[in-house]
């Protein structure tokens, strides 16, 4: 496959629109049609991404590179040269609170332990914070001790990646998916089981979305 069929099979597994792909792997919009339409307008031939565009796919996927770059088709041309891109005036600086459980949930530390920088575009999208990850429940995509930039929000759909309190003081990264009955929590890595809460449960436990993960920064 191309890698613009991958970003389009993977908008319309998600309900993502392009805009929504724009903000969470920092590619533009037109660079996105781009790839996804496998033309080039200015050459009127396929577009050759770069290895810096792929790692931002990968991370807008929540996906390591080389599982990414395993599923690119061996003719597609890449390059080194990272495209010209118009840069963000500045970077706005964000908190990147304490340790959120990706396994088992565990207390939610609230201490600022570092900053991260995202772009004045995203910024003006919404209030933003930083959790880093404990746990291997999110693996492969999303690591132990990864920073997730998360916008904060009370409400998402079906296919987002969210942070949820449980019990009210613990927090935990998880896949949504929505039912009339409740909601369920739902783990990438397949040795962890899913989380369900009735809505009786969410409104008593309480279960509460705190907000939707826009980006993974994966640690080396």
């Amino acid at each position: 496959m191309t890698l613009g069929q991958i970003i389009k099979a993977y908008r319309e597994e998600n309900k993502m629109s392009m805009d929504d792909f724009s903000k969470s792997s920092g590619l533009s919009k037109a660079y996105i049609s781009q790839l996804e339409k496998n033309l080039n307008p200015k050459t009127g031939e396929p577009p050759i991404p770069s290895i810096e565009t792929i790692k931002k796919v990968a991370n807008g996927m929540f996906m390591k590179f080389d599982e990414l770059f395993e599923q690119i088709s061996n003719d597609t041309k890449v390059t080194t040269q990272p495209e010209k891109v118009r840069m963000a005036k500045k970077a706005i600086r964000i908190p990147v609170l304490g340790n959120v459980a990706a396994g088992i949930p565990i207390e939610a530390v609230e201490d600022i332990i570092d900053y991260e920088e995202i772009s004045e575009e995203l910024a003006h999208t919404g209030d933003f914070f930083g959790l880093r990850i404990k746990g291997d429940s999110m693996e492969p995509r999303i690591c132990d001790g990864d920073v997730v930039i998360v916008r904060k929000q009370e409400c998402a759909e079906t296919g987002d990646l969210v942070i949820a309190l449980v019990n009210g003081d613990s927090a935990t990264c998880k896949k949504l998916a929505k039912f009339p009955g409740g909601i369920r929590l739902i783990p990438f890595n397949s040795m962890y089981e899913p989380m369900y809460y009735s809505n009786d449960e969410i409104e008593n436990k309480p279960v509460r979305i705190i907000g939707k993960v826009v980006e993974n920064r994966q640690k080396y």
